[in-house]
């Protein structure tokens, strides 16, 4: 990665300001649990009220002093933020403190970078550090002059630091075309699955709500999962089976999280469209957390952002056994499914998530019983095939008696390829008006 940070394990001074704006306001349990997920080693916590940000130093002269104090009671060499800071503050403190000073925004580009595996998550990530980082430059080159050549050779040149900016937008332009590139292989996908009409399904959902472990239980696949922030951060998919539907795509996303930086939803557009293409968003929510409806709120905000507000969604309520709850399903006015409570670790409520899978996925299901002579056993054959024989029986005659449960538009499908007309089987309250 270009811009990796040191081994983790780094003592860490944490900073966390209370602003009187409720949309600024950031949670320090959270800020702790990213600092940990980062792997460095939190000293203690600076905590601050302020009106506004102090547009040199971020806290004020006072509190500066008291972080000071801090660096050197604890022997820290790190100094995070819970909030984003611009260049010159940053710049402004690291020269005030002696040391380097993170803020929120580099914080999760450094999990990012940890948890980053394919080449197309690695892509993204160094892509957004060279956005962050783009406009931090100076304080590295402030030391070096114009560079000089000899006689005949003078004149201003570039400096290093604007060598160095020009590198960098090479190297981004050079980021951009990679994604674009995934970008439109990812399109040509869901093309193909368009035209082969699977249906596919996202995950989404704040950061560590138990979106990988509810993937995993649902498709037998082995994403890793844990109890901490980003743990998944590169999409996966799958196939997986559903009643009256048949197969399905389902995509594993990257959790979001409060004041997600813009720059890194740019960085991973091309990630975030699977849940923007989607024929449904299952959008999981840790039913235990305290500030659920904050960050319910924060991953409606980001699906707004990637244009996804309009795809159907099917909210699911994860982690029930840490409230002593039933699994059930809520229904809207219409009867269809809303809501899935559950417990993905415990495996507690998955087949009422099946149950509303097929209900929301399935459209026009048809069910109706059919009588095939021996002769006609493509048709059975092609019936078996869909997994649409629900039960199969022999009369008197010897013909099949088959109870069938199927999509309209596969039995249409099969019916064309056979060279037989649908309302020829159907009855007649299963035919559409224009075949009576």
């Amino acid at each position: 990665m270009f811009f990796e940070r040191p081994d983790a394990g780094e003592t860490a001074v944490l900073v966390h300001v209370d602003f009187s704006d409720e949309q600024a306001r950031e949670d320090p349990g959270e800020f702790l649990e990213l600092v940990r997920s980062a792997g460095a080693e939190p000293a203690t916590l600076l905590t601050a009220s302020r009106q506004r940000p102090d547009p040199r130093t971020f806290i004020g002269s006072g509190k500066l002093d008291e972080l000071k104090a801090l660096l050197g009671a604890h022997q820290a060499e790190l100094v995070i933020f819970n909030h984003g800071l611009g260049p010159s503050q940053e710049r402004n403190l690291e020269r005030e403190l002696k040391c380097r000073v993170l803020d929120r925004t580099g914080l999760i580009l450094d999990i990012f970078a940890q948890r980053a595996r394919t080449h197309e998550g690695k892509l993204q990530v160094e892509l957004a550090q060279l956005e962050y980082m783009s406009t931090r430059l100076v304080r590295g080159w402030t030391h070096l002059e114009r560079q000089k050549g000899g006689i005949g050779l003078r004149g201003p040149g570039e400096t290093q630091l604007e060598t160095d900016r020009r590198l960098l937008r090479g190297r981004i332009k050079a980021i951009h075309k990679r994604l674009d590139k995934v970008r439109s292989q990812r399109e040509q996908n869901r093309r193909a699955r368009s035209r082969a009409e699977i249906q596919s399904v996202s995950l989404v959902g704040y950061t560590n709500a138990g979106k990988s472990t509810l993937f995993n239980v649902l498709t037998d696949a082995k994403v890793y999962a844990a109890d901490q922030l980003f743990a998944t951060l590169d999409p996966t998919l799958r196939r997986l089976e559903i009643d009256d539907v048949g197969p399905i795509v389902m995509a594993d996303t990257v959790g979001f999280i409060r004041h997600l930086p813009h720059k890194l939803v740019e960085a991973f557009q091309a990630t975030l469209q699977e849940a923007a293409e989607a024929s449904l968003l299952i959008h999981v929510i840790d039913a235990a957390d305290p500030d659920r409806e904050l960050n319910v709120q924060q991953v409606d905000s980001v699906l707004k952002e990637i244009g996804a507000d309009s795809v159907p969604v099917l909210k699911v309520m994860n982690k029930i056994d840490r409230l002593d709850s039933a699994p059930r399903i809520e229904r809207d006015g219409q009867g269809r499914p809303e809501v899935v409570w559950l417990s993905a670790r415990e495996g507690q409520g998955l087949d009422l998530l099946h149950q509303a899978l097929s209900e929301r996925l399935a459209d026009d299901v048809i069910g109706f019983s059919l009588t095939l002579a021996p002769e006609q056993g493509k048709l059975r054959a092609g019936l078996h095939e869909l997994n649409a024989v629900r039960e199969e029986r022999f009369d008197e005659q010897g013909r099949s008696v088959l109870d069938v449960r199927l999509p309209r538009r596969d039995f249409n499908q099969l019916m064309a390829q056979l060279g037989e007309r649908a309302d020829t089987y159907l009855p007649k309250a299963l035919q559409e008006p224009g075949e009576w």
